[in-house]
């Protein structure tokens, strides 16, 4: 079971390097240049891989479980956007994250 907990844990972080990719992929000086930028097929196939893995994990665990647990995918998001792109953790940010994650944990004690 544990497993399951794992692959899950890495499926959302594929959501948000995938995001961090994009965001690269979106400094892009129009349409044309983006479709050119690596970035976005990274970004492409990271979320594509995180979409695989959710479908493969609603096969084994509850809906009621997983979906929630998909939160942790902005806490991932908040620390590479701090670490990467030097972005600012607020208080508020910190309370909300505190939140996500008592309601995963809370979640996922069943």
């Amino acid at each position: 079971m544990l497993i399951y907990y794992i692959v899950l844990l890495i499926m959302t972080m594929f959501g948000s390097v995938a995001s961090l990719f994009l965001k690269k992929a979106s400094a892009s000086k129009g349409l044309i240049d983006m479709i050119k930028n690596i970035n976005l097929y990274i970004g492409g196939f990271l979320y594509v891989s995180s979409a695989i893995l959710n479908i493969w994990l609603l096969k084994v665990l509850d809906y009621s479980v997983i979906l929630p647990l998909t939160s942790l995918t902005y806490i991932w998001t908040m620390i590479l956007s701090y670490l990467i792109l030097k972005e600012t953790i607020t208080v508020k940010k910190i309370i909300g994250v505190c939140l996500i994650l008592t309601g995963a944990i809370i979640i996922s004690i069943y």
